[in-house]
């Protein structure tokens, strides 16, 4: 199933060219002591190399949302797609746009 996102491109490091970028609808989350970061997880249409998108980048678990981050750890679809389709997180992640 594809998800709703805005049609974005980045230079891939498998193919080593701008390309399409995919929303995979997972995010990947890594916990360090007391500080977390969180990605969208992208995947270039061609080769399908990923491409982490940050949503948090070494923040205390309690200045994120119990709920928001329950949806992470669950790659809730919905989300992801929210995620996707937010032209400000995905130029602050250097995305480029058609």
């Amino acid at each position: 199933m594809r998800l709703d996102s805005i049609k974005v491109y980045h230079r891939c490091g498998g193919c080593g060219k701008k390309q399409e970028f995919i929303n995979s609808g997972k995010f990947r989350v890594n916990v360090n002591g007391n500080k977390v970061d969180v990605w969208l997880i992208y995947r270039c249409k061609k080769c399908k190399h990923s491409w982490n998108l940050t949503i948090y980048e070494r923040v205390r678990l309690s200045k994120i949302k119990q709920g928001d981050y329950e949806l992470f750890m669950e790659n809730d679809y919905e989300l992801a797609s929210e995620y996707g389709k937010d032209i400000f997180f995905l130029k602050r992640n250097n995305a480029e746009f058609s």
